[in-house]
């Protein structure tokens, strides 16, 4: 992510009008001193989304989503940081400069970028073969799998010639270097010392990142019992497998506008799924779904379709995904396709409307995992019944949202024939105590941040140090590390005073680098247009007279427990009666200075 500097983003900040850019996306209105919409975030009939032109935030009183004009394109365009602050420069026709890179990140972006023509150029070469003469055999065999020309090309498949250098000698040719080849995993080094090109008579499947540039390859296998079927490019300083999803470069807009993916496993699925019409897929690249790719997928949907392959692995493999991408609080369904029939076979066989249909049944992850479950066990008997609980028992603990996850209690006592409670209590023992975290910054979500317990002090505290920086940052070095102790906004506070020490502080490095709760939080305090009746210096004594009553609570409770263990004429009862004194003195002291 391009890092820019801090006085360039507090700059952009000042210049940018944040109520023309959210008026790009939302309908608002003026009231008073604000703007008011419909928010984007979730749905509601009753405006409740603000927006202050004058202190560059906005903030939702429905979910409670809240930031500035960056932390806006970041969760509506589903951005980072550094391209939504693009985006707001290329909107108000400020030019971008320099990002700062220290010497090793130029070597590193360098490097990257000469990886990255290598795969282009790669890419050419490979799609020239199939194309060609060499080609004619492959071409035939997709064909044999229906895959069209036009998706062919649009999917950029090439042919990898058996030769041992003949990728190799076209990209020497070009002017790359043996070196970028060998750690673009181009071509492989024997132990002999000759380099040879890594994929050879293979169908060629280029593998993009979601913005487009071709990062790896995947390789099949065109002979009988040529092995291993698949060969994949090596990880590399461009390329993660586990952070990589096959096609999102190519249905990233179509996921948007349909408003759901369907995730399936390997290539030649992604093809005929695309290719049927169903534009919004994506592919694992044949691996276990990781958190990483959960999250890529959830910057551009709120709702996943599982078409995986019907045997034992790939439902094991639905299953364990369907976790993981409720862990980054998406909704997943799952559709189940007749054995023998992953989407490849079953769209050749079926035709794309059978297809449709079996993705338009899908059923909510939940109930595929309790049919799955049921499927296994017998709860006609009490050995089955106690198995089918401990299987799903710690999936209802892993369920982010309460609500949910009591519904899924109610499935459990049913299908089992267990009473509720009993069900209810087994997860609360699963959880521990705990709760699964939600996605970070998801938007979508009506629940209030739980900051309950927050002291008027703190409170005003933010809104002056978001309002009025200057005075609120003074007021703060004036607290101890003791002082912020029990505070529930300390980890906020606290970032502001190393913000301001550190390069400066700034509002919008602040949000960027607080939770979404957070940001909740100081948004929604921020918002108020008045300013509290708490002064600064009030805070600040309010913040100190309750660690000295903390502290004074706590020394008492030691009086007590020497009392009663019969100690109380030690010397060590003198110590803590003579804290009691200089304690109250302190207090008395601050309630003057109020005065």
């Amino acid at each position: 992510m391009p890092l820019y500097p801090q006085q360039f983003i507090d700059d952009l900040k000042h210049h940018a009008d944040i109520v023309a850019v959210i008026q790009d996306y939302v309908t608002l209105k003026k009231m008073g001193s604000t703007f008011k919409g419909l928010c984007p975030f979730h749905g509601e009939k009753t405006p409740s989304f603000n927006v202050d032109r004058d202190k560059g935030f906005f903030h939702c009183f429905g979910c409670n989503v809240g930031g500035d004009v960056f932390k806006f394109l970041e969760l509506h365009e589903k951005v980072n940081f550094g391209e939504a602050v693009k985006q707001v420069a290329q909107r108000f026709g400020v030019t971008l400069p320099e990002p700062e890179q220290t010497e090793e990140q130029r070597v590193s972006a360098v490097e990257r970028e000469n990886l990255l023509k290598v795969h282009e150029a790669a890419a050419a070469w490979f799609s020239a073969q199939l194309a060609g003469a060499a080609g004619a055999r492959v071409r035939r065999q997709l064909a044999d799998r229906a895959i069209s020309d036009a998706t062919r090309q649009t999917l950029g498949l090439g042919f990898a010639p058996p030769g041992r250098d003949g990728l190799r000698a076209a990209l020497l040719k070009q002017g790359f270097s043996q070196g970028v080849l060998l750690r673009a995993g181009l071509v492989v080094q024997r132990d002999d010392g000759a380099t040879i090109d890594r994929f050879r008579n293979r169908l060629m499947i280029p593998i993009c990142r979601d913005t487009g540039p071709v990062i790896a390859f995947g390789g099949r296998a065109v002979d009988e019992g040529q092995g291993p079927k698949y060969l994949n490019s090596p990880e590399t300083p461009i390329y993660s497998k586990g952070r990589t999803l096959y096609g999102l470069n190519l249905s990233k807009a179509a996921i948007r506008k349909a408003g759901f993916a369907v995730l399936v496993e390997g290539y030649f699925d992604f093809a005929q799924v695309f290719q049927g019409g169903f534009e919004g897929a994506v592919a694992s690249c044949g691996t276990a779904l990781t958190p990483q790719q959960a999250q890529q997928l959830a910057r551009f949907t709120e709702k996943v379709v599982l078409s995986f392959d019907p045997d034992t692995a790939g439902q094991t493999a639905a299953a364990k995904s369907c976790e993981m991408l409720v862990g980054q609080g998406l909704s997943v369904s799952v559709a189940t396709l007749a054995p023998g029939e992953d989407p490849d076979v079953y769209i050749r066989r079926h035709g794309p409307q059978g297809y449709r249909q079996r993705l338009e049944q899908s059923q909510p992850y939940l109930e595929y995992l309790l049919d799955r479950a049921a499927a296994r066990h017998d709860l006609n008997g009490d050995e089955g019944r106690v198995r089918f609980l401990a299987e799903l028992i710690p999936v209802a603990a892993r369920i982010p949202d309460a609500a949910t996850r009591d519904r899924f209690a109610d499935r459990l006592a049913h299908r089992s024939f267990v009473a509720g409670d009993v069900v209810r209590a087994e997860i609360r023992k699963a959880l521990g105590g705990h709760t699964s975290p939600k996605r970070p910054n998801q938007p979508l979500t009506a629940e209030k941040p739980s900051f309950g317990r927050v002291t008027k002090a703190e409170k005003a505290l933010i809104w002056w140090l978001i309002n009025r920086p200057q005075g609120a940052l003074e007021a703060l070095g004036t607290l101890e590390d003791a002082d912020f102790a029990t505070l529930i906004a300390r980890s906020v506070l606290d970032l502001a005073l190393k913000l301001n020490e550190d390069s400066g502080f700034s509002a919008s490095v602040l949000l960027q680098r607080i939770s979404a709760l957070e940001a909740q939080l100081v948004t929604s305090i921020a918002s108020e247009p008045e300013p509290p009746a708490l002064g600064l210096k009030y805070c600040v004594l309010e913040i100190r007279r309750a660690r000295y009553e903390r502290e004074r609570a706590t020394v008492h409770q030691e009086i007590d427990r020497l009392q009663r263990s019969g100690a109380s004429q030690s010397p060590e009862m003198d110590v803590l009666f003579a804290r009691v004194g200089e304690l109250g003195r302190a207090i008395q002291a601050l309630v003057l200075s109020e005065e």
